[in-house]
């Protein structure tokens, strides 16, 4: 394939107002607190807090920020993915079953997508969301990035949405461009790298132009072919960390190994793979496999998350469905009529039921995997906004009804701060970490009653970047405390005091049914508890659930 003349537009350093001259500035599209009920009713001015220590605020505390959260899924495809099956009108009414208050639509990158299926699909998704209007629903992209594998971009609805995506699509797109290879021995890497960096960046000015009102990139199921390497992942967070926020903690896909289903050999998340030409070297062959569920880059402590938290710098996780086809579903994709392609239609004939299971690897949005976003007000910029500030937990099979994270100095008077958010502490300060968990108070799509066993806290030292940018050790993270909380029903709060030393340092949380977990992948001294690789073949995700908090970070100061 050759190589596509890039248009001057695709350029970061023109600027996007030229595109449209009047720019745009919308009020979002929120809606009224009271389709939420009381738990919504949240205050007006509350602020989005940044992800970063604003410069030269060095006064201890932080804000504390009232939150309801909404549940969601950001990775999701439909008949306009070539490999997927399902209408939007069905994945929305599914999303809207199991509970979930937001999804992003992401299909795949193709030429019969850039050429004809973004603009169709954007009928759809107007037709989704006036059929589900309690529901978010975004327009995203499933992004080939250059050297890599994929990612999760979506916008907020506006007259620009289809437009940037699909731009960006023809411009940046590593499969359209023959920019995918990314192995050590290719002689196009660099160029390669150095295009997605470009990619993030050039999104990045669409947002401060107000072409967009902003706009999200998630790394999607990073280890499933190992070629996401570690100096990679830092070289997107860095381009535009407001842009960049994060990736999937754990993939889609977690019906994969539900014994009988796929086959002898298969593993949830269909991380199935071993080390190839493309892959980043010094991942070791473990690293091809999930954990728990999750990828192993979260589920490992001291692991690949916990280096770059480690730099004091936030960088999500999420868990996301990544539906294309569902397990024990009975529709089956439509017959083309004559002379039609996906590459002449951009998207797939409407499925058909069957009345016979069919194959598949997924569960429905929401059905099992849930991303749990908190909010100040409702509305689709308000997710991004709880999203790119790190206001952020997930669960698996509807582990938890609910949970709330502050941290904060025992001498304040106020709530704390929040996941994603900075604690700012004198040396050798006690400050408190409250843990406030709501159990699951009914049974989850499998008929399950979850309940929750323990809670880990983890602990890593910040000593700012690192000096090997593909570095995914952090030596000094470990969890420090586990919490049994086996029984425990209702809404309880678990009260964890901690000491700030001399060094900046961050928690986060974990926790699991306790069905199936040992030693961690650094060692029991690290991890005594941890999720571990199921027998290939028997993967049933419902027996084994875990849920993950993004962090808190403490900075410490002077005495």
């Amino acid at each position: 394939m050759t190589e596509r003349q890039l248009p001057a537009w695709a350029d970061p350093s023109v600027s996007p107002t030229a595109l449209d001259p009047q720019g745009v500035s919308r009020r979002g599209l929120l809606r009224r607190a009271g389709l939420f009920g009381a738990a919504f009713a949240l205050g007006s001015a509350a602020t989005t807090p940044t992800p970063a220590l604003a410069a030269g605020d060095g006064r201890p505390g932080g804000e504390d920020p009232h939150l309801a959260y909404l549940v969601g899924d950001h990775h999701v495809h439909s008949v306009y993915s070539h490999d997927a099956k399902y209408t939007f009108s069905q994945l929305a009414a599914a999303g809207a079953k199991y509970g979930l208050d937001w999804m992003v639509f992401t299909e795949h990158s193709n030429s019969g997508h850039a050429d004809f299926g973004a603009a169709l699909e954007h009928n759809e998704i107007l037709k989704a969301r006036a059929e589900n209007p309690r529901q978010l629903i975004f327009q995203g992209l499933e992004w080939y990035i250059p050297a890599a594998e994929h990612c999760t971009v979506f916008t907020a609805p506006g007259r620009h949405e289809v437009d940037l995506l699909t731009r960006f699509e023809s411009a940046y797109d590593g499969k359209l461009l023959a920019y995918d290879k990314g192995g050590p021995a290719d002689t196009d890497t660099a160029r390669n790298e150095a295009h997605a960096v470009k990619a993030i960046k050039w999104l990045a000015a669409q947002r401060r132009s107000g072409y967009v009102d902003d706009v999200l990139v998630l790394a999607n199921h990073p280890m499933r072919l190992g070629i996401d390497s570690p100096h990679e992942m830092r070289a997107w967070r860095d381009a535009a960390p407001e842009i960049m926020i994060g990736m999937e903690g754990a993939p889609g896909a977690q019906g994969a190994a539900i014994p009988g289903r796929r086959g002898a050999n298969s593993i949830r998340g269909e991380y199935e793979n071993k080390p190839s030409a493309q892959s980043w070297p010094g991942y070791p062959a473990d690293a091809y496999l999930t954990y728990g569920g999750f990828d192993w880059a979260t589920a490992t402590v001291g692991g690949l998350w916990d280096s770059m938290l480690a730099e004091g710098r936030l960088f999500s996780v999420t868990t996301n469905s990544d539906a294309h086809r569902v397990v024990f579903d009975t529709w089956k994709n439509g017959d083309w009529q004559p002379g039609q392609t996906f590459d002449t239609t951009g998207r797939l004939p409407d499925p058909v039921n069957t009345d016979t299971p069919q194959p598949g690897s997924d569960f429905w949005p929401g059905e099992f995997s849930r991303t749990h976003v908190g909010v100040t007000r409702y509305g689709y910029r308000s997710v991004m906004a709880g999203l790119r500030a790190g206001r952020v937990w997930l669960d698996h099979g509807h582990l938890l009804d609910g949970l709330d994270v502050r941290l904060k100095r025992d001498c304040d008077a106020g709530r704390g701060v929040t996941l994603g958010g900075r604690l700012r502490v004198r040396k050798g300060e006690r400050i408190t970490l409250y843990v406030t968990v709501t159990s699951a108070s009914r049974p989850n799509p499998q008929g399950i009653l979850p309940e929750l066993a323990h809670v880990d806290v983890i602990r890593g030292a910040v000593r700012g970047p690192v000096a090997d940018r593909d570095s995914w050790r952090a030596p000094d993270t470990r969890v420090v405390e586990t919490k049994d909380v086996a029984g425990r029903k209702g809404t309880y709060t678990l009260r964890i005091p901690l000491t700030a030393g001399d060094e900046s340092f961050y928690v986060r949380l974990r926790g699991s049914d306790g069905n199936r977990h040992g030693a961690g992948y650094l060692g029991a001294s690290v991890d005594p508890n941890g999720p571990i690789p199921h027998e290939p073949g028997n993967g049933d995700p419902w027996a084994d659930t875990w849920f993950y908090s993004n962090p808190v970070f403490v900075e410490v100061g002077g005495s």
